[in-house]
């Protein structure tokens, strides 16, 4: 149920941490179960989520001749598995455990004859307490598991009509669970050097497959290490000299050293008069940042019309 009349809903990280927490490792269950069953897509695309009206959903999970998908429901706050012979089955939504709705939701794809079997520990996360074993992530406040989908649904909605501004290579609107944001990615077409690696539980050929050719990357992410609270992000890989120093918009953006990307706070745009237009300023400021700096084709990448 939706509490709040502002679309860009306040989501202080310190008021929903443990539920986050818990709905990060959940989304990494659901979203295995997925990768479990996918062809292998350029750059890692066959493993994200997907906003929807309700919530996310894993879009269409092959499975022989009975596909299916999983669709988590914030609105409701129910889990569904629906197969494309028409069986389904519906978990709550509500404080149990990572262990708990692990068991559950294993347990009842193979009762409707869905024997996935996942990796059983989580990625990109400095501890990685393997799913089955985790008592210890347990929070679940439908109130701000409501509102961190209802600020997916607006950021999916701008950042669709930025990805609409440029004709080159560029990623679909997605979220990934592994990193737990909503990001779109934009391509220059030429070869990056290898990435160094080093992510968490993650391997590092992953990486460098998923980072493979040049990019600019923009996302939402509800926060956390030294910025401890939600926030809006963009980045250049490779990054290109004089990035770091360049000023971008709105007032408010910064780059963050630890991060190595530029960093706009969420609370910056929800507090705005017009909250589309300054993300927009984010996006399109930092991108041409990446891009000027980058050299890259811009006059073959992007839309003569961005109006249309």
């Amino acid at each position: 149920m939706v509490s709040e009349d502002n679309p860009w809903p306040s989501l202080p990280l310190d008021k929903w941490q443990g539920t986050y927490e818990t709905l990060h490792l959940w989304s990494q269950i659901v979203g295995k179960i997925r990768l479990s069953q996918a062809t292998w897509i350029n750059h890692s695309w066959h493993v994200p989520l997907y906003v929807t009206a309700r919530g996310l959903t894993t879009s269409l999970i092959p499975y022989g001749n009975r596909p299916f998908e999983i669709a988590f429901d914030f609105v409701t706050h129910r889990l569904a598995i629906r197969v494309s012979d028409g069986t389904q089955r519906e978990l709550p939504l509500r404080p149990q455990s990572v262990a708990d709705f692990h068991n559950e939701l294993l347990g009842e794809l193979g009762k409707l004859g869905l024997g996935v079997v996942i990796h059983g520990k989580p990625c990109e996360l400095e501890v990685a307490i393997p799913f089955a074993e985790d008592h210890q992530h347990a929070s679940y406040d439908p109130e701000y598991a409501n509102r961190f989908w209802r600020v997916l649904m607006q950021t999916d909605r701008v950042f669709q009509q930025f990805r609409a501004r440029f004709v080159g290579k560029n990623s679909p609107v997605h979220f990934f669970w592994g990193s737990c944001d909503l990001a779109v990615t934009r391509f220059s077409g030429r070869p990056a050097p290898a990435h160094p690696g080093g992510i968490p539980n993650l391997p590092d050929w992953v990486v460098r497959e998923a980072y493979s050719h040049e990019v600019s990357s923009a996302g939402f992410w509800p926060g956390g290490g030294p910025h401890p609270f939600p926030l809006f992000y963009s980045y250049a890989y490779p990054e290109p000299e004089g990035f770091n120093a360049t000023k971008v918009l709105p007032e408010g953006a910064f780059y963050s050293r630890e991060l190595h990307e530029f960093i706009l706070p969420y609370d910056v745009v929800r507090e705005a008069a017009l909250p589309d237009q300054v993300l927009l300023d984010f996006l399109q400021s930092t991108y041409e940042a990446a891009a000027d700096l980058g050299k890259w084709d811009r006059v073959a990448l992007e839309r003569n019309d961005p109006s249309r």
